[in-house]
C-alpha cells in the first residue's frame, strides 16, 4: 500500500476512485444470455449449467431430499454458527417491522401508510470458490419478515450438479423453500422472465460477479427492480494512535481477499501509524491462502495521511465506503459525523467480519460510492409502503377550497370538479 501524505483536496477525486469496471464489452454477451433464457427457458439454463458449471442437470429445482441431505453434510459447529447468526440477524431486522400511526392532518382528514411485502422476490447467492451462505441469511430473513409471498433462491451448482450444502442449510434455516440450480447471468434472466421451473419475480437481490452485476442492470430495462447498484467490495479504516496495527491490517486484508477488484483504504492523521499498519499488512499477507488475490486488490488500495481532523471526516464522507471501521479513541463521536457509509464499525473490537456474518446488521451494502445516496438492504428493501387517506364530509369541506384553487391554477378543472360535485 502506498502512503500518501496530506493530499490537497483537488487530488481527492483521484484518490477515492474505485477500480474501473467496463461493462460495455460485457453487455452484448449478457444481453444474449438474457434473451436466450427468455426464449428457451429451462433448456437454456441446462445448456449454460453444462457450459459454465460443468454440470448435467436433471432437476433444476432442489428437492426436499437434497435439502435434508445437505444438513447431514455439515459439521455441528457450522450448523450452530448458522443458527446463532440467524438469531442475531432476525432480532435486528424484526425491530424494523413497525406499524405506522394514522395522522389527522386536519380535522376530518386522516392519512396513513401500510407496509406490504413485495409479492415475489428473487435472491441470487454466489457459489464457486466462496459459497456465500451468509448472504442467504442476510437476504432471506428480512424477506420472510417483510411477508414476501414468494421467495425464489438461485445459486450455481457444482460439477456434480449440487448446490453447496451450507447454502441449502442456510436456506432452510431462513425459511426459504424454493431453491433452484442456476448461476450467473442466466439465473438473473430466469428470475426476471420466469421459466417452466423458475417463477418470475418483481425484484432481484444479491451480489455476484461482473456478469451477474451487468445482468441485474440490464433487466431493469424490462421493468424488474433490483436491490441496488453493486460493485466490488471495499473497506475504509480510520485509525489513530490507539488502533492496534495487527487488528487494522487484518481488517484491510479481510476485504482484499474478496477479489482482485476489491479496494481497501487506510486513513490516519499520523504517518507513524500508517507505516506500522502497512508493515503489518505485508507480514500478514504472506500467511493468507488467498494472498495472490489480496495482493492484486492491494495494488488498487492506498494509505492516506491527513493531519487536519476536519479534513479527515470530509475525505471519508467523500469516499463513501461500503464498510467503515473507526479504530479511534473517540469512535462514537467520530461515527456521529459520518454521513456517507454503508455500515460503520466502532472501536478496536468491532471487525468488519462480524457484520459480514453474525452481529445482526445486514452485509448487503452499497459500494462504489453509492453510500452517498443508498442504504444497505433491510426489511424496507422487501416492502412497499402504500399510502391511504380517508376524509369525512366535514374534512372534505375544510380542504375543498385549497384543492380547487390549486387545481384551477394548474389548469386542471376536472380535478377541481371532482371536489366541487361533492360539496
Amino acid at each position: 500500500m502506498n502512503i500518501i501524505l496530506n493530499p490537497s483536496k483537488q487530488h481527492w477525486p483521484d484518490l477515492i476512485k474505485r477500480p474501473l469496471l467496463d461493462y460495455s464489452t460485457l453487455e452484448k454477451a449478457v444481453e444474449n444470455i438474457l434473451l436466450d433464457v427468455k426464449q428457451n427457458g429451462d433448456t437454456a439454463l441446462r445448456a449454460y449449467a453444462k457450459r459454465f458449471d460443468g454440470a448435467e442437470l436433471h432437476n433444476i429445482s432442489v428437492p426436499d431430499t437434497e435439502m435434508e441431505a445437505a444438513e447431514k453434510l455439515l459439521s455441528t459447529a457450522l450448523k450452530k454458527a448458522i443458527q446463532q447468526a440467524k438469531s442475531n440477524i432476525y432480532n435486528f431486522h424484526i425491530a424494523q417491522h413497525v406499524a405506522e400511526n394514522k395522522v389527522e392532518t386536519m380535522p376530518g382528514v386522516l392519512c396513513w401508510r401500510r407496509m406490504v411485502g413485495i409479492d415475489k422476490v428473487g435472491l441470487y447467492i454466489p457459489g464457486g470458490s466462496a459459497p456465500l451462505f451468509s448472504t442467504v441469511l442476510m437476504l432471506g430473513i428480512p424477506a420472510v419478515i417483510a411477508g414476501c409471498r414468494e421467495i425464489v433462491l438461485c445459486s450455481p451448482p457444482g460439477k456434480e450438479g449440487n448446490i453447496h450444502p451450507a447454502i441449502l442449510y442456510a436456506a432452510k434455516v431462513a425459511g426459504i423453500t424454493q431453491v433452484f440450480k442456476a448461476g450467473g447471468a442466466q439465473a438473473i434472466a430466469a428470475m426476471a422472465f420466469g421459466t417452466a421451473t423458475i417463477p418470475a419475480v418483481y425484484k432481484i437481490f444479491g451480489p455476484g460477479n461482473q456478469y451477474v452485476t451487468c445482468a441485474k442492470q440490464l433487466v431493469q430495462r424490462y421493468g424488474i427492480a433490483i436491490d441496488m447498484p453493486a460493485g466490488p467490495s471495499e473497506v475504509c479504516v480510520l485509525a489513530d494512535e490507539t488502533a492496534v496495527p495487527a487488528y487494522v491490517a487484518a481488517d484491510l486484508l479481510s476485504q482484499a481477499e474478496h477479489g482482485a477488484d476489491s479496494q481497501v483504504m487506510l486513513v490516519t492523521s499520523n504517518k507513524t501509524v500508517a507505516g506500522k499498519i502497512t508493515e503489518e499488512v505485508e507480514a500478514q499477507l504472506e500467511l493468507l491462502p488467498r494472498k495472490e488475490i489480496a495482493r492484486k486488490a492491494l495494488a488498487n488500495s492506498r494509505a492516506v495521511v491527513i493531519e487536519n481532523p476536519e479534513e479527515i471526516i470530509d475525505f471519508i464522507n467523500a469516499y463513501a465506503p461500503e464498510h467503515l471501521i473507526i479504530s479511534c479513541e473517540n469512535d462514537e463521536t467520530i461515527g456521529g459525523r459520518i454521513t456517507n457509509a454503508g455500515s460503520v464499525f466502532l472501536g478496536n473490537y468491532s471487525p468488519e467480519s462480524v457484520g459480514d456474518y453474525a452481529s445482526g446488521t445486514n452485509h448487503t451494502l452499497p459500494t462504489n460510492g453509492y453510500a452517498r445516496a443508498y442504504s444497505g438492504v433491510s426489511v424496507d428493501s422487501f416492502v412497499k409502503k402504500i399510502t391511504y387517506q380517508k376524509l369525512t364530509r366535514q374534512g372534505l369541506q375544510h380542504l375543498a377550497d385549497t384543492v380547487m384553487n390549486m387545481a384551477v391554477a394548474e389548469g386542471l378543472d376536472a380535478h377541481a370538479n371532482a371536489v366541487r360535485v361533492r360539496i
